[in-house]
């Protein structure tokens, strides 16, 4: 691949904290309490790993440009440890905000950065586009928890190949929306998602992940969820633990037993009953250690719009627990509205290993006794 002219400037954000209340399950690590709360909960970064492995996959590509970041662990240092030497402009405190990511997106755009790219979330997405609008095309590196927004590449080396394309042979840009959800309302199991603006962003077909789509309640749905629950509950193992992924379809499993599973959350069940709600990746990783079931399954549904099963508002079920649950132990359900808008499902639970185990061709109840089969890529 060919080199381009030096004078061409990437401006890279990391929104260090992003993604952070993912695994331990608060939905999202908007505002300090929550930060906290997740830290107190044993949370991790996420970001930064993420920022990483995509400044490496770019690295890889041979494509020269000069690199600008904000200080410290909002670029600089992710940068350095993956082999750059960076511009480091601007100045932060011990505690990043929204505001240091709005005055970073600021300063690049005025310094005439060619593209910016940030590691983060949708709620970063929101502060990109309160700083810079329309005015610099942006892509996103997934490391948030929702994701709703259509800025981010699918995943970390999709992003880069995004990346190498735009600065050696250009792209054309498009406007992709910027999603983001109500945390408290998403806590409390009520999915209230709103449209802030939209970013340009290069496009490349199938690089660039879709917006959301919510799922409609009209009565053709509710009858296909039902037929799904049905047929699912006829082939259960009562003596299995079953972890139970978010969204409408898997809730009308439990939603037939009369159960009350959280909409938004990850529960356990056994034998027809509830084990646990809301729960963490340790809380199932504990629960898959105890040796108390032989056998266990994931039930998941993908992101309509998007058709994300791993890696999006679901990342308490990690790779360590897929690990742990089997491949070949997963169950997808889908409407037959939801599934004829995806030619394709996708993983990113940000391990390339897990990932690739996933991948392929695998089958996705879409009515009673019905099923199709889709590629996961």
């Amino acid at each position: 691949m060919g080199e381009v002219n030096i004078r061409k400037k990437i401006g890279f954000i990391v929104n260090p904290i992003a993604g952070m209340g993912g695994r331990v399950g608060l939905k999202g690590t908007d505002g300090y309490e929550t930060l906290k709360r997740a830290i107190e909960l044993g949370a991790k970064p996420i970001a930064p790993e993420k920022a990483k492995s995509f400044l490496k996959h770019l690295k890889s590509l041979n494509v020269s440009f000069e690199l600008i970041s904000y200080p410290k662990s909002m670029g600089e240092y992710e940068a350095i440890e993956a082999g750059f030497n960076p511009i480091v402009i601007g100045e932060i405190g011990d505690l990043t905000t929204a505001e240091d990511t709005i005055k970073a997106a600021k300063i690049m755009r005025d310094l005439g950065v060619n593209l910016i790219v940030f590691c983060g979330g949708d709620g970063t997405a929101r502060d990109i586009c309160n700083a810079i609008d329309l005015s610099v095309p942006v892509i996103g590196i997934p490391a948030g928890v929702k994701m709703y927004s259509s800025v981010f590449a699918v995943n970390v080396e999709d992003a880069a190949k995004v990346v190498s394309e735009f600065l050696i042979h250009g792209l054309p840009v498009k406007h992709a929306e910027v999603m983001d959800v109500d945390e408290d309302a998403f806590r409390c199991n009520r999915l209230s998602i709103k449209l802030y603006g939209y970013l340009l962003v290069p496009y490349i077909p199938g690089y660039i992940q879709g917006v959301k789509s919510p799922t409609m309640p009209i009565d053709s749905e509710l009858d296909n969820q039902k037929a799904i629950a049905k047929y699912v509950l006829e082939s259960m193992d009562p003596n299995a633990l079953y972890i139970l992924g978010p969204g409408t379809t898997v809730k009308a499993i439990t939603d037939l037993l009369g159960l009350e599973k959280t909409l938004l959350g990850v529960d356990l069940m056994v034998n027809f009953k509830l084990l646990a709600k809301d729960v963490s990746e340790k809380d199932i990783i504990e629960v898959l250690d105890s040796g108390r079931f032989s056998r266990a399954y994931i039930i998941v549904s993908p992101i309509g719009g998007q058709g994300f099963i791993f890696g999006r508002g679901n990342q308490q079920i990690s790779s360590e627990v897929i690990k742990r649950v089997g491949v070949n132990n997963i169950i997808i359900v889908a409407t037959k509205s939801k599934i004829s808008s995806l030619s394709k499902l996708h993983v990113d639970t940000g391990d390339d290993e897990i990932d690739a185990k996933l991948r392929g061709y695998r089958r996705v109840i879409i009515d009673y006794m019905e099923e199709k089969i889709l590629r996961v890529v």
